[in-house]
């Protein structure tokens, strides 16, 4: 075999190395990409999941935040109903007869003198007559003055006469108290 067949061979192994190298190559280069393209892949998809996480959080965050305007809201519109209710009511016993007015603080007056024996007694204004009356028609009450009108929707205030006691038996004190222990209950029927 002449030199130029061994050079002829060599060169055709050196082609064939050259080939195979080349072609491990791009297997190597095929997997690698595979492989960034596999890591990519699930970067993007744990991109998004988080993504959407964030996004639900926010809005649950919002909706939260909205709720609770609103719920703050209708509590305020409640209580502004309820006022307007407790206003209603006290207007609605001041605009009582004065009949009734008249009987209402006969009986108070009865009631206070069990406490207090002798003292001042105050009202509103458009309940001093009645007042004078039932005063100075009673026996059991000789003890008892009337005193400066106050501004009270009606009932009576009494003092004794050294000031160290006071009787609030006022309608606004009485509708406290009936407001105070039955306000759930009016709230529930109002408002279910």
């Amino acid at each position: 075999m002449g030199l130029e067949a061994v050079v002829d061979e060599i060169k055709e192994k050196g082609r064939r190395e050259v080939e195979a190298a080349r072609a491990e190559t791009r297997k190597e280069v095929e997997e690698i990409l595979q492989n960034a393209q596999g890591r990519a892949e699930s970067i993007k998809l744990a991109a998004e999941e988080e993504s959407e996480r964030q996004a639900a959080h926010i809005v649950n965050q919002e909706v939260s935040a909205a709720n609770l305007i609103v719920k703050r809201q209708v509590l305020n519109a409640q209580k502004k109903l309820l006022d307007q209710v407790y206003q209603a009511s006290l207007a609605a016993v001041r605009d009582l007869p004065a009949d009734f007015h008249k009987k209402a603080l006969a009986g108070l007056l009865e009631q206070a003198a069990k406490e207090i024996d002798e003292g001042v007694v105050h009202c509103n204004e458009q309940d001093v007559p009645a007042l004078q009356d039932i005063i100075s028609s009673s026996t059991t009450l000789k003890g008892y003055s009337v005193g400066t009108a106050i501004d009270i929707p009606g009932g009576i205030i009494v003092e004794s006469t050294d000031g160290e006691l006071q009787i609030d038996y006022s309608y606004r004190t009485f509708l406290n108290d009936v407001w105070e222990s039955e306000l759930k209950a009016a709230s529930d029927l109002l408002f279910g």
